[in-house]
């Protein structure tokens, strides 16, 4: 039924879509080039969060991994998205430094 997680036996209903927030504007804009501005801030914020949330967990899978040459093949991937955050500004070029060296460090010693 819709609503509900195929593997849920509990009596809790799993909500399976994401529905979009509508959020109230709590400032005092009054023109609509304000409301537009605060409109489009919202989808660059969540944006912002989605790209640096997965390029943390790319982070994070490059230094669990175990194998040399899988190692190899993903630094270049990681190195490009924290390029990527680094040059808009989500994350400061030198954190972005930072971590390229640690990571390029770790698959070095591997």
């Amino acid at each position: 039924t819709p609503g509900f997680h195929p593997g849920n036996t509990g009596s809790i209903p799993v909500r399976t879509t994401s529905f979009k927030k509508k959020t109230k504007l709590k400032t005092m804009a009054n023109h609509k080039s304000a409301l537009k501005r605060i409109r489009s801030n919202e989808a660059k914020r969540l944006r912002n969060k989605y790209q640096h949330k997965t390029t943390r967990n790319a982070v994070r899978t490059l230094r669990a991994t175990e194998d040399k040459t899988a190692a190899e093949a993903l630094l270049p991937k990681v190195i490009a998205m924290l390029d990527k955050l680094a040059k808009n500004n989500i994350i400061h070029q030198n954190k972005a430094g930072n971590l390229k060296s640690k990571l390029t460090k770790h698959v070095a010693a591997m």
